[in-house]
C-alpha cells in the first residue's frame, strides 16, 4: 500500500452480520469518513422516501422557474436521477479551469451549488444522452428541500426528514453538509463510519426494507439498478444515482472520489464497504480487489 492507494476502512457484511473489518492508521470503527459521491446514492434513497410519501413525482417537470421558458422546462426528476437531463456539465477532478464540479464545490458556485447547476445550458434533448454530473444531484437535493418546505438559506425540514426517515429508521448516524443557500450537497458530502455506510447498503440489499418496515417504495431499488449505460472509464454500469457491477446480477455500487465504495451484491447476500484515498489511475485496481473479496462468498440466489 502506497500513499497513492490507502485503505482507511474496509468492511464486509454477510447475511446481515459484519464478518470482517479492517482499519487503517488512526482510523477506528468510530471514525467518520467522507462519502464523496456515495452521497448521490443516499440522495436517491431520500427521493424514494419522498416519492412514497407523495411529495415528489419523478415523471413531472421540475417546475423550476429558471427553466420555464426554454427546453429545460421538459426536464423531469427521472431525467436528473438517471443523469440524462441534457444539461452541459464537465465532471473533471483535475483541471479546475474547465471543471464544473470544481467550480461548484470550491469556486464561484460553492455558496449555492444548486443554482450553479441549474444555470447550465441545455446541450441535448432531455433523456437522450448520459453525462455523469455532480451538479445534477444538487439540483435534485434542492427540489427535495423545496418540496419539504425549506426556504432559501434554511435546511431545517430536509435535515429533519433525512434524520427521522432514513438515519433513525436504519439505526445509523451520519452528518450531511449543506451550502449557504440551504441545499444538501448531495453530490459529495455525507460523513459516516464504515459500519453506518454498511447499514445504508443493507437497506438496498433488503429491497428497501429494514427490520420488517418498508423504508423505500416497492420497486425503488430495482429502479436504481436498471442499467441504461456502461461507462468504459469506470468499468461500471449506471442506473439511477447508483452504479452496477458487471457480472454480479442485481448488484448496486455507490462510488465516490478517491475510491469510496459501497457494493451491494444480493445474490451473495453481501455488502462490502471500502473507504480510502486512491488516485484515479488505481481506482479500477481497487474494484478488482473488491471483486476478489466478493468471489469468496457463494452465490445463494439473493433477495
Amino acid at each position: 500500500m502506497t500513499n497513492d492507494n490507502v485503505t482507511l476502512a474496509q468492511l464486509v457484511m454477510h447475511q446481515g452480520e459484519v464478518v470482517s473489518e479492517i482499519y487503517g492508521p488512526d482510523v477506528t470503527a468510530q471514525t467518520t469518513l467522507i462519502s464523496w459521491s456515495m452521497a448521490k446514492s443516499m440522495t436517491h434513497a431520500l427521493v424514494g422516501i419522498a416519492v412514497q410519501d407523495g411529495i415528489l413525482d419523478i415523471d413531472s417537470p421540475t417546475g423550476l422557474p429558471q427553466w420555464a421558458h426554454d427546453g429545460r422546462s421538459e426536464i423531469t426528476l427521472r431525467h436528473l436521477l438517471e443523469m440524462r437531463s441534457g444539461l452541459s456539465w464537465v465532471e473533471d477532478y483535475v483541471d479546475g479551469d474547465s471543471s464544473d464540479v470544481i467550480k461548484m464545490l470550491f469556486g464561484t458556485g460553492k455558496e449555492d451549488t444548486a443554482a450553479f447547476a441549474i444555470a447550465q445550458p441545455l446541450v441535448s434533448p432531455p433523456g437522450t444522452s448520459w453525462v455523469y454530473s455532480s451538479g445534477t444531484t444538487n439540483i435534485v437535493a434542492r427540489l427535495l428541500g423545496n418540496a419539504l418546505g425549506d426556504t432559501p438559506g434554511s435546511h431545517v425540514h430536509i435535515q429533519q426528514f433525512m434524520q427521522a426517515r432514513l438515519f433513525d429508521a436504519l439505526g445509523m448516524s451520519a452528518s450531511p453538509k449543506f451550502d449557504a443557500a440551504g441545499t444538501f450537497i448531495g453530490s459529495s458530502y455525507m460523513f459516516a463510519t464504515a459500519r453506518d455506510f454498511a447499514k445504508f447498503g443493507l437497506l438496498y440489499l433488503c429491497d428497501g426494507i429494514c427490520n420488517g418496515v418498508r423504508i423505500l417504495p416497492k420497486g425503488w431499488v430495482d429502479y436504481a439498478r436498471a442499467q441504461h449505460v456502461f461507462d468504459k472509464e469506470t468499468g461500471l454500469g449506471y442506473g439511477a444515482h447508483w452504479w452496477t457491477l458487471p457480472g454480479e446480477r442485481n448488484s448496486l455500487v455507490a462510488a465516490g472520489y478517491e475510491g469510496q465504495y459501497i457494493m451491494v451484491i444480493p445474490d451473495r447476500d453481501l455488502v462490502v464497504v471500502r473507504l480510502g484515498k486512491t488516485v484515479a489511475e488505481l481506482r479500477n485496481a481497487v474494484v478488482a480487489e473488491l471483486r476478489e473479496i466478493i468471489k469468496h462468498f457463494p452465490v445463494t440466489g439473493g433477495q
